[in-house]
């Protein structure tokens, strides 16, 4: 609910700027820098809320299986592993590019930075499929609808963000689109390959989430875990922003 709030706030505040500002380099709006320095504690928080359902999940688990609570050692260290790519993402944010946004910037480009922020548009349907897949809704037709939402709204507000943003540089030094990597300084081609690495990553596990949930494929290759053997022998893929594609599969036990 707290992801789906500030994705909300994050995508009205980057249509607000990136439609204020006419001249896509010079022009700039008192609200990028503020939404900026309120967005900051919001990582941080969000690193330790992740943290602690996680830690709960894990505890009330170990008292079922095991009698026992796992050691928090153990807990940070499968935490880290399976949240691997959401945590160093949000640990980027706060050390890179809230200096690079703030301080590097020196107040141009605030369009552009208008447009990242509408790139949160795409997290209300991936926590709504995770609320959905707790309480064991991946059967209904809402929870396809929304897969399907998620598939196209990741894709444009995640993938296409950063070929729309070297589109509209084009436009504005009238040069070739396919010029634009050489025109600019290596710090913004190398600071988007990274940004833009984990969103093909997590978009590409996606598709393959959504391809067995439409398809079924999942129902019928996978066989039935016995109670001895509820917990894979190999390590998952990190879920996408927590709604990973072992959650997409998974059906419910009465259907």
């Amino acid at each position: 609910m707290v992801s789906s709030i500030q994705a909300i706030m994050a995508s009205s505040a980057g249509y607000i700027i990136a439609s204020s500002c006419e001249e896509i380099i010079e022009d700039q709006h008192w609200l990028t820098t503020t939404y900026i320095l309120f967005a900051v504690p919001y990582f941080i928080y969000d690193i330790y809320a992740m943290f602690m359902c996680y830690w709960y999940k894990v505890q009330v688990k170990g008292h079922e299986e095991e009698g026992r609570a796992k050691p928090m050692g153990e807990v940070i260290r499968s935490y880290l592993w399976r949240e691997f790519l959401m945590v160093l993402h949000h640990v980027v944010m706060v050390t890179v590019c809230f200096p690079v946004s703030v301080f590097w910037r020196q107040g141009k480009g605030d369009y552009f930075q208008g447009v990242m922020f509408m790139a949160e548009l795409s997290t209300p349907s991936v926590c709504l499929g995770k609320i959905l897949i707790q309480y064991k809704q991946q059967h209904t037709l809402l929870h396809k609808v929304n897969g399907a939402l998620m598939l196209v709204t990741f894709f444009v507000c995640r993938v296409l963000l950063f070929p729309y943003l070297y589109y509209a540089y084009s436009r504005y030094a009238s040069i070739p689109f396919y010029m634009v990597p050489l025109s600019i300084p290596w710090q913004y081609n190398a600071g988007a390959a990274l940004l833009m690495a984990p969103q093909v990553y997590w978009f590409c596990l996606i598709c393959r989430g959504a391809f067995r949930l439409f398809t079924g494929a999942s129902r019928h290759q996978r066989p039935p875990l016995s109670s001895t053997d509820s917990e894979p022998r190999s390590p998952l893929p990190p879920p996408v922003n927590g709604y990973g594609p072992q959650d997409m599969e998974r059906e419910p036990s009465t259907h």
